[in-house]
C-alpha cells in the first residue's frame, strides 16, 4: 500500500516513515561509534580497564583514515601509550621498513593490510565487541536528556544498541549531532570547509634511493613532483602533491583537492569522490607517460570514501582555541600535547590551490580533557578531530597521531566514569591522571 506524501514546504515533499519496533540487539557499559585511529584506541583503552565495550562502525574494517582511507601515514605520533605499542606492533609485523633518522626510531609510512590486522588483534585481545558496516542514523535520550539509545542501519536491518556512556569518534560528529548536540562547522567568516583529498596507493615505482620522494611532506620535494606532473600533462587541483614511500614500489598518494564541502552531504560526497578517483587515474597516467623511473607505475587501489579534513566541531565543557595555539596553553586536565603546525588546505581555488597562511607559530600546546565531554549531553564524549574546538585549532590537532592520543584519553577516563558511576564532566581528573600518557 502507498503511503501518502505530505509536503514539507512549499518546494520539497516529505514522507512520513510508518513507525517500528526495532530490537534492542545489546546494552553494553560503553558504545564507541567510528573505529578510526580515535574510536578503536578509545575502545581498546576501556576495554582494558574491565568495560564492556561496543565498537560500531561503517566501513569494513578498524583504522579509517589509517586503513581503508589509504593514509597509514602518521603524523604526531610521539605520544607514548597505545600509540607506542601500535608502532611496535606494526615493526613486528613488518608493516614498514625501520627509519633511519635518529629522533623518530619508527616509520610512519605502514602496509594498509598488516595495519588492518594488528588493529584487529588489539581490539579482539582487549575484548571489544566490534561491529563492521554499521552506521549510526539515530539517537534518542531519555526523560532526564541523557543518551540513552543509538539506532543503526545495515545489513541487519534497523538495529538498537544502548549503554550507559557514549563517545563519538566518527569524525564528522554524526552521532552527537544526530542527538541534537550543538557544534560549530567550517571558516567563520565564509562557513567554508578544507578541501577532501581522496586517498591512493601506488605499486611499481622505483626504489628509496632513486627519486627525491616525499617521505616527510618537505616543500621542495612537493614542487618536484608537481613539475614532474606538469611535464606529464596534468596539472594537478592540489598544488603540493605527496608521495609517501612505505616500501620500495609501494607509494602512498595524496594529490587532488576536491571542494565544495560545508555540511555533512551525502551528494557532495559522492561527487566529490567520483572526481577524486578519476583525477588520481590521470595523474598515474601523466607521471608513466614520461617513462623512466615511472615506466611501470600502477594505480593499485584508493581509498573506500574520500578523505574529510573537516567537518563538525562538537560543543564541549571546554572549547580549544587559536589563543591556546599561540600562547602554548596548559591545563590542570591535559590529556594531550600538541605541537604541529596551524594546517589550513586551501579554502578557495580560485585564490590559492596549496595551504592557507595561518597567520600564527604554534607553541606545544594542551588539549584539556573538558574539551572531550559534550556541553549539551552529560554522557557523551568525543574523540578525534570533532572534539570542541575553534577553526584554526581543529587544523592543528585534526592529524591522526593526536587523534590516537585523544581516543585512549577518552577511553581511559570512560572507564573510570563507569565504575565510579559518575558522568565525565564529574569526574575528579585525579581520578584519570596517573592513567594517562605523561606529557613532555
Amino acid at each position: 500500500m502507498k503511503q501518502p506524501f505530505k509536503q514539507k514546504n512549499d518546494h520539497a515533499p516529505s514522507f512520513t516513515e510508518p513507525s517500528q519496533d526495532i530490537p534492542v540487539v545489546e546494552t553494553a557499559d560503553l558504545l564507541v561509534a567510528g573505529a578510526g585511529p580515535a574510536g578503536v584506541m578509545a575502545a581498546i583503552a576501556a576495554a582494558r580497564r574491565g568495560v564492556r565495550v561496543r565498537l560500531i562502525e561503517a566501513q569494513g574494517a578498524l583504522g579509517g583514515i589509517w586503513t581503508v582511507g589509504c593514509l597509514p601515514h602518521l603524523i604526531e605520533a610521539n605520544k607514548g601509550g597505545l600509540l607506542d605499542e601500535l608502532l611496535d606492533r606494526l615493526q613486528r609485523a613488518g608493516a614498514g621498513e625501520r627509519e633511519t633518522v635518529a629522533e623518530r626510531p619508527y616509520p610512519v609510512d605502514y602496509d594498509v593490510e598488516t595495519f588492518k590486522i594488528v588493529l584487529e588483534k588489539m581490539a579482539a585481545e582487549a575484548g571489544v565487541a566490534v561491529r563492521l558496516y554499521t552506521r549510526v542514523s539515530a539517537v534518542y535520550r531519555d526523560q532526564t536528556g541523557r543518551l540513552e539509545t543509538l539506532v543503526t542501519d545495515s545489513k541487519s536491518g534497523r538495529e538498537a544498541w544502548r549503554a550507559g556512556l557514549f563517545i563519538d569518534c566518527t569524525g564528522d560528529g554524526d552521532l552527537a549531532a544526530q542527538a541534537g548536540c550543538g557544534f560549530d562547522i567550517g571558516e567563520p567568516e565564509t562557513g567554508r570547509c578544507q578541501p577532501m583529498s581522496m586517498m591512493a596507493l601506488l605499486a611499481g615505482a622505483v626504489r628509496r634511493d632513486q627519486l627525491p620522494f616525499s617521505l616527510h611532506g618537505g616543500k621542495a620535494r612537493k614542487e618536484w613532483i608537481l613539475t614532474q606532473l606538469r611535464r606529464g600533462g596534468h596539472d594537478p587541483s592540489y598544488s603540493q602533491p605527496t608521495l609517501f614511500l612505505v616500501r620500495d614500489g609501494y607509494l602512498i598518494m595524496m594529490a587532488n583537492h576536491q571542494y565544495g564541502y560545508r555540511e555533512p552531504d551525502a551528494q557532495v560526497l559522492t561527487d566529490a569522490t567520483i572526481a577524486g578517483r578519476s583525477e588520481n587515474l590521470a595523474i598515474v597516467n601523466a607521471l608513466r607517460r614520461l617513462g623512466g623511473p615511472w615506466e611501470h607505475l600502477e594505480l593499485m587501489t584508493q581509498s573506500a570514501f574520500i578523505g574529510v579534513r573537516e567537518s563538525r566541531r562538537i560543543h564541549g565543557l571546554y572549547r580549544v582555541t587559536q589563543d591556546d595555539l599561540a600562547c602554548g596553553a596548559r591545563f590542570d586536565d591535559a590529556v594531550c600535547r600538541v605541537s604541529f603546525c596551524v594546517d589550513i588546505h586551501a579554502l578557495d581555488p580560485a585564490r590559492n590551490k596549496g595551504i592557507d597562511p595561518a597567520g600564527i607559530k604554534v607553541k606545544p600546546y594542551d588539549i584539556p580533557l573538558r574539551a572531550l565531554i559534550a556541553r549539551d549531553a552529560p554522557n557523551l564524549m568525543m574523540a578525534g578531530r570533532c572534539i570542541s574546538g575553534d577553526f584554526k585549532a581543529h587544523s592543528s590537532y585534526r592529524v591522526t597521531g593526536d587523534a590516537a592520543a585523544l581516543g585512549e584519553a577518552a577511553g581511559i577516563a570512560a572507564a573510570s566514569a563507569l565504575h565510579q558511576g559518575l558522568d565525565p564532566g564529574k569526574l575528579p581528573f585525579a581520578a584519570v591522571k596517573d592513567e594517562l600518557v605523561r606529557l613532555p
